[in-house]
């Protein structure tokens, strides 16, 4: 018999389970770095819509002044102005570019905290697919304000409330969606390499915007919006919600190589299961998602009952019921200042590239993307530290208290030059982005699956919302902030921005108190069983 070829060798290592979850984990992966990509341009194409045009006698005296008038390429747009896209400018730039963006951030906010809850009580394929489609429709529409020379400033406010809502659809889906398929073994490294979607979804969309924002910026929204509504579809395609939906044995963590005919240890017979090897300690990659014992153990005497499905007598949680969780509100209130900070930056870094450094719109988008590359290192340092030393808020603290002074240098650094800009910047990504990312997803995730509650599968939804809703707060807050300090200068934006870092430290004082006085590690939980 010949020997089977190596690429043949590579796919038969791995389980057909493990297959559908590395699928499901890049498929998600791009799902979001879709979403990310749609919501980057607006503060890529914030430098057309208002630019540092000269005055009329500067124009005359063009030949001693830095100032130079370049003859058009094509023709000006009607209702075009030198200083940029009616009605961004006027003198007031700031506080209407603010304005587009706290209408996105507070509705995206707002439309969190209900997300969450429609979420659970929808299939998750339907409602992301949906969300998806509907946010490249609102992204596009935002767009083509620049092929209908459309001026007015309320269309432009209510594409970007429209669309800040139903892009609510994506963060619970795809957590809860992650949630189903990986345990609590890795989660911390492995939702911290995922959760680099984040900062890819940012690179691309700076590029992708960057690309026609001095010739048709209308595209720089149109493409993108494109983009994220062909990714709806392949998730109405492609999307498995649940392990059991590929009839998996019991969850995503069944391997027939290493359990034959079990799960986990556990022989199956018409839902009763006995256990086989109580004696050994689990896999933390075949740990169940939803603990209902504080050790993860069950004792020989015991019968497991399996129900039909996990969790599926028990009602969605409610929004009160969540708050009870442990760590949810200081987390959430963490969340709130630390997407302060990353979101203005989001927001508002190329604007403040291109009025230190003096270089045009493209070059800043692209010197942008710097930070988002030093977010993807700081997320996967945050979850591999958080893993080793099971302490996910002693880890968001460290980064915390060295974000603030690393701030404080960036506006002073950013003055020197573009070397040390550049430095600066992939520096400040990774510790303003390491927090936020670990958060958001392995924090999220902990907490939506805590002992509490009882192996109550319908909670990871709602608990995302809230975190994530409650850091939108933040997020809405400091643009709009940046918009109404900026004009009194940059300096202040960053002691606002260091004041927040501060605060979100504060915030998570009681729980690294906690952390840092407990003497054992803890537990993994393993068990979704209840005992009878």
């Amino acid at each position: 018999m010949a020997a089977l070829p190596p690429g043949i060798q590579c796919i038969t290592l791995f389980s057909r389970d493990q297959w559908y979850r590395a699928f499901t984990l890049v498929l998600t992966f791009l799902l979001y770095t879709s979403f990310h990509l749609s919501r980057k341009p607006i503060s890529i194409v914030k430098g057309e819509l208002h630019k540092h045009c000269a005055s009329a006698q500067e124009v005359e005296l063009h030949s001693y002044k830095e100032y130079v008038i370049r003859p058009p390429l094509r023709e000006a747009p009607r209702n075009a102005t030198p200083c940029g896209w009616a009605p961004f400018d006027k003198k007031n730039y700031k506080q209407l570019l603010g304005a587009l963006d706290y209408s996105f951030l507070c509705a995206y906010a707002i439309g969190m905290y209900l997300s969450g809850i429609i979420g659970e009580r929808l299939p998750i394929r339907y409602y992301l697919s949906g969300g998806m489609v509907a946010s490249g429709i609102f992204t596009a529409l935002f767009g083509l304000g620049y092929f209908y020379q459309i001026h007015n400033l309320w269309f432009y406010i209510i594409a970007q409330i429209v669309n800040g809502l139903v892009q609510t659809t994506g963060w619970p889906s795809v957590i809860a969606c992650i949630g189903n398929w990986f345990g609590k073994g890795r989660r911390g490294l492995i939702m911290g390499i995922w959760n680099s979607h984040t900062s890819v979804g940012n690179i691309l969309g700076s590029l992708i915007a960057g690309h026609w924002v001095s010739t048709c910026w209308g595209l720089s929204f149109v493409v993108p919006g494109v983009i994220i509504a062909v990714m709806g579809l392949v998730c109405f395609l492609f999307l498995i919600e649940h392990p059991r939906d590929i009839k998996c044995s019991f969850h995503a963590h069944c391997n027939p190589k290493r359990y034959p005919s079990s799960v986990n240890g556990f022989k199956i017979k018409n839902h009763l299961l006995n256990p086989t090897e109580t004696g050994k300690a689990q896999d933390p990659e075949t740990q169940s998602l939803l603990p209902s014992k504080e050790n993860g153990t069950i004792p020989n005497n015991h019968i497991v009952v399996i129900h039909g499905e996990a969790s599926a007598g028990m009602s969605a949680i409610s929004f009160v019921g969540a708050l009870r969780i442990p760590g949810v509100i200081e987390f959430s209130l963490c969340l709130l200042f630390a997407k302060l900070v990353s979101y203005t930056f989001l927001f508002w870094l190329p604007l403040y590239i291109t009025s230190v450094e003096h270089i045009d719109v493209k070059k800043a988008a692209d010197l942008s993307t710097l930070f988002d590359v030093g977010g993807i290192f700081g997320g996967i340092l945050a979850g591999l530290l958080s893993d080793k030393l099971h302490k996910r808020a002693s880890t968001c603290g460290l980064m915390l208290l060295f974000a603030a002074p690393t701030l404080y240098v960036f506006s002073s650094v950013s003055k020197m030059g573009m070397t040390a800009t550049m430095g600066m910047l992939l520096l400040c990504g990774a510790l303003v982005n390491g927090p936020y990312s670990l958060i958001t997803t392995a924090v999220s995730a902990d907490l939506g699956t805590h002992k509490s509650l009882k192996g109550n599968a319908k909670a990871l939804s709602t608990v995302t919302a809230i975190i994530d809703g409650t850091g939108s707060v933040g997020a809405a807050l400091g643009p709009l902030l940046a918009g109404l300090i900026s004009p009194s200068g940059w300096h202040n934006v960053f002691y606002m921005l260091m004041v927040a870092d501060a605060c979100a430290l504060l915030c998570l004082l009681r729980l690294i108190r906690k952390e840092l006085t407990c003497t054992t590690p803890p537990t993994a939980d393993h068990s979704e069983f209840k005992e009878h």
